[in-house]
């Protein structure tokens, strides 16, 4: 079966082809994941110009087509990019980002009646139901056989309003899977310098989104059962930082068992995991959950709110515990209950799950069946 998985969107401070390549890691971990459940895979990418590279088996195609998000500049067909994808001769055509629906149409109208074509949400906005983008989007979007989401859930939205018709199959498969692995725990701490008992891990921007304030609070209700623990919190953005900072100044508690450290180089990352006995996050929603990916690949506890798709990763808490989104008290308990358990079975029983759901090769088997079946029901 041959693949091509197509991406309209890149990176436009990026002036070199292979660096951009370097810096998707989820565009080539997927693409190399599914090549090695036995498909053929290339990927066509639109760029600043026209090139190619070949690596770990597979073919990029960079097209100078497709104009960077935000340049100004007027939007244009992308011809070339259109033209490449039908040059490798797909089974199946994965485009990335239900935010090219007129790309999508346009694709679909150059392809050959066989060539089936999925959808993968990579957390795009809903469009105004009632807006005429909205309008126009539901007929571009009708043009996808199917698409994927990392939870079923997450697809009602689009749905119920529209965007995805009856006949339009949705298919559950993890966004992405990480190649990090476990450090050693004294390495780690070393590295990592991380402290407490438990340690307390939080990877996530300082957003409302994925909302540290309500984790801040049950944090400084958990201490008075469990005194010795620490939170460590590792973020890029920092729109809420002066609140975060506010709001541990005002705590004593809080003043003595958080440390901000800022953001963090991710080829470091896993001394950071490897460290944590446990892993925070307070997010409303998410398109699947890097860091709580990369987490569980180092055997860090998840302590997560109980949303669609950490549902999804967590195996519906089949591994630490699931919190409601914005109650503190909440997560102050389930920060409680997850310390008080044998933390050494825990870290094996996460990395035992993430081996045998979360990593690469179960994505790309799992995506190669998806393909299997959107190829079938096409040619039927």
């Amino acid at each position: 079966m041959k693949i091509v998985q197509v991406n309209y969107a890149y990176a436009a401070q990026i002036s070199d082809h292979a660096a951009l390549v370097d810096s998707y890691e989820t565009l080539t971990g997927w693409s190399e994941a599914v090549a090695g459940a036995g498909a053929e895979m290339s990927v066509v990418q639109a760029f600043h110009y026209d090139a190619r590279l070949s690596r770990h088996g597979i073919d990029y195609v960079f097209c100078a087509d497709q104009r960077p998000a935000g340049s100004g500049a007027r939007w244009r067909r992308p011809r070339a990019l259109e033209a490449a994808v039908r040059a490798a001769g797909p089974d199946v055509v994965h485009v990335n980002s239900l935010e090219f629906a007129p790309e999508i149409w346009l694709l679909r109208r150059s392809l050959p009646p066989t060539s089936a074509l999925v959808v993968q949400d990579h957390a795009s906005p809903l469009p105004r139901s009632f807006s005429l983008t909205g309008a126009v989007r539901r007929r571009l979007l009708g043009a996808a056989d199917a698409f994927l989401f990392t939870a079923p859930e997450q697809a009602i939205p689009w749905q119920s309003n529209g965007y995805i018709a009856e006949r339009q199959t949705v298919y559950d498969v993890l966004e992405s899977s990480t190649t990090f692995r476990p450090m050693d725990r004294e390495t780690a701490r070393s590295i990592s310098r991380t402290q407490g008992r438990p340690s307390v891990l939080w990877v996530g921007r300082l957003n409302s989104t994925k909302d540290p304030m309500t984790v801040l609070q049950g944090f400084e209700h958990a201490l008075e059962s469990l005194p010795d623990a620490v939170l460590t919190m590792v973020y890029g953005e920092e729109d809420l930082l002066p609140a975060v900072r506010r709001r541990v100044s005002e705590s004593r508690a809080l003043t003595r068992s958080v440390r901000l450290v800022g953001r963090v180089p991710h080829g470091q990352m896993p001394a950071f995991y490897s460290a944590a006995d446990l892993f925070v996050l307070g997010s409303a929603h998410e398109g699947s959950g890097y860091s709580l990916i990369e987490a569980c690949a180092c055997g860090a506890v998840p302590v997560v709110t109980s949303i669609p798709s950490f549902r999804a990763i967590t195996g519906k808490g089949a591994i630490g515990v699931l919190w409601p989104h914005g109650d503190a008290g909440a997560f102050a308990n389930a920060v409680v209950d997850a310390a008080n358990r044998d933390l050494v079975g825990e870290r094996r029983r996460v990395l035992s799950h993430f081996d045998q759901q979360l990593s690469w090769p179960v994505v790309g088997r799992r995506a190669l069946e998806i393909y299997e079946d959107v190829r079938a029901a096409r040619r039927t």
